[in-house]
């Protein structure tokens, strides 16, 4: 999706050309199907004090929730009036609050209809939890973009309770106006906002001191951040970043970080100059922990740490390809160093992974299934209760 023309085309026709392929490569890793009746599926997330019950964001502006298998026929959140769809723009990820069964506050971040990008807080129907109340937004940040792609779109919570916002360079190609290495913008960072106030947000006293006019910069140098997230059990953040021409990239933050990195674009794609084409890397910046090129992929989908139940997948980090749908597993050794593991040809495009509150990680295909990578060596647990 985040390659427009040629991710789509080049998904359309690997689409037409195989089934999915739901067995992996090690004989007892499967993806098991959840729903087959999403529209243009783009995240997946569930809700604090709710760990099985799924959320999943539709491109066009709705949130569906899943529940045992069954997604339910009126969708939680419904702003498709107010959403610019398609190609790279849409409603492109929610985030519960830490404190959600208590405010019922969650956050979306979306394409409005003059094309800009709009951060918003909204809250649960005060006597309906299936509902959200779409009167209630209340606009936290916008920014303008200045093309139709690179629109990032992640919402995560961190560890520290604060909103973290991946935001794209604002497209074109090559970043023709260096937004991602100005600290004097907002595209092609990660942002990180205090946002427990009655409206708009304060940016944390323990954010970096970059330099430029904008504090709210928590790490910069990104071209499309399609996906990130925080290992639930180490704090660590890991990147996944669109590339350009020739490399996908996936970045880590360790937990021990007080933010301030610059990963490298436009100066680098991956660890190759970009522009300058040579001696663009004095030092400063931080390399990706994975880098692979377009003979493998053309646009990566960045996952999560499993921390689920099967032992073989735990604190492996999986993420996959857009174009190819492949999905894969990175491993750190005891030196530091990061190795890869191919898990499954799914044969569909990635859109996104998600995450439930026990660990399990999910794989969204943008053709509109969801599938749940098991481990048929673990029992899985009880199914919940239907509501």
């Amino acid at each position: 999706m985040r390659q427009a023309i040629r991710s789509l085309v080049a998904a359309a026709a690997l689409a037409a050309a195989c089934d999915p392929e739901l067995s992996g490569a090690d004989p007892n890793l499967v993806l098991t199907p959840v729903s087959t009746n999403i529209d243009r599926p783009v995240a997946l997330t569930t809700a604090p004090g709710d760990p099985g019950r799924l959320y999943v964001t539709e491109q066009a502006g709705r949130v569906r929730i899943v529940e045992n298998g069954i997604r339910f026929s009126t969708p939680f959140l419904d702003i498709q009036n107010r959403v610019s769809c398609c190609g790279e723009r849409g409603l492109l990820s929610i985030a519960f609050h830490p404190a959600y069964q208590a405010n019922g506050f969650f956050f979306a971040n979306y394409t409005d209809v003059n094309g800009n990008t709009v951060v918003s807080r909204f809250r649960v129907g005060a006597t309906n939890p299936d509902r959200a109340e779409a009167a209630s937004e209340t606009v936290i940040l916008r920014i303008a973009q200045p093309f139709g792609n690179h629109n990032g779109g992640q919402l995560q919570f961190g560890p520290d309770n604060h909103l973290y916002i991946g935001t794209g360079d604002g497209g074109s190609a090559g970043d023709p106006g260096n937004r991602a290495q100005s600290v004097d913008e907002l595209l092609g960072k990660i942002l990180r906002l205090d946002v427990e106030l009655e409206a708009g947000y304060r940016v944390p006293a323990t954010n970096p001191v970059i330099g430029g006019k904008r504090t709210e910069l928590w790490a910069i140098g990104l071209r499309n951040p399609w996906r990130f997230s925080f290992d639930t059990a180490t704090g660590d953040l890991f990147i996944a970043d669109v590339g350009q021409n020739q490399w996908e990239e996936v970045n880590l933050q360790p937990a021990s970080s007080t933010g301030g990195e610059n990963y490298g674009w436009r100066r680098m794609e991956g660890n190759h100059c970009f522009n300058p084409s040579s001696g663009c890397d004095d030092g400063s910046l931080v390399k990706p922990i994975i880098e692979y090129s377009h003979s493998e992929g053309c646009s990566v989908s960045g996952g999560y740490v499993y921390r689920g139940k099967s032992s073989y997948l735990l604190g492996k980090y999986i993420y996959g390809d857009f174009c190819t749908g492949f999905i894969r597993s990175a491993t750190r050794d005891a030196a530091g160093s990061w190795s890869t593991a191919l898990l499954f040809n799914a044969g569909f495009p990635i859109s996104s992974f998600g995450q439930d509150g026990f660990g399990e990680v999910y794989v969204l295909s943008y053709n509109g299934a969801i599938y749940r990578i098991d481990d048929l060596s673990v029992r899985r647990r009880p199914a919940r209760p239907v509501r």
